[in-house]
């Protein structure tokens, strides 16, 4: 992940400001605000681990329980259009809405690390290529 940090299973977002010239960021995946700011990306990740640390520190000793940024639910908007047919096809599979939607995001989520696989394997190639040249005269 490019632009997101994980530390003890919160996820932090990295932004960049170009007129304060500063990095910043907030905790993703959760209601409550948390946010962090560097002027380095080294200073930000210090800064994303303190306001994990402060924001587990805070709900103790309020006694209250942290937020996890997953539950294993959440609530979609499809429209009437898509609810209809999911729920047809969910029927016509004999499976639940829900099973429907979970296997729906798994083959989506298949085929994006696919290409993230795939994309890790050819950059490889060509990394192993860089210095590789073609002499017309070899015997292939």
């Amino acid at each position: 992940m490019k632009n997101m940090m994980i530390y003890k299973g919160y996820y932090g977002s990295i932004m960049t400001d170009l007129e304060e010239n500063i990095l910043y960021g907030k905790l993703e995946f959760i209601r409550d605000l948390v946010s962090y700011e560097g002027n380095t990306p080294k200073d930000l990740r210090n800064a994303f681990e303190e306001a994990v640390d402060d924001y587990l520190d805070t709900c103790e000793q309020t006694d209250r329980t942290p937020e996890k940024p997953f539950k294993g639910s959440f609530s979609i908007r499809i429209g009437e259009d898509f609810h209809a047919q999911a729920a047809i096809a969910a029927f016509e599979k004999g499976i639940s809405l829900n099973e429907f939607v979970k296997l729906s995001i798994e083959n989506e989520l298949r085929k994006i690390n696919f290409f993230k696989e795939k994309e890790k394997i050819e950059t490889s190639i060509e990394d192993e290529n860089k210095d590789v040249f073609f002499n017309p005269k070899s015997n292939f």
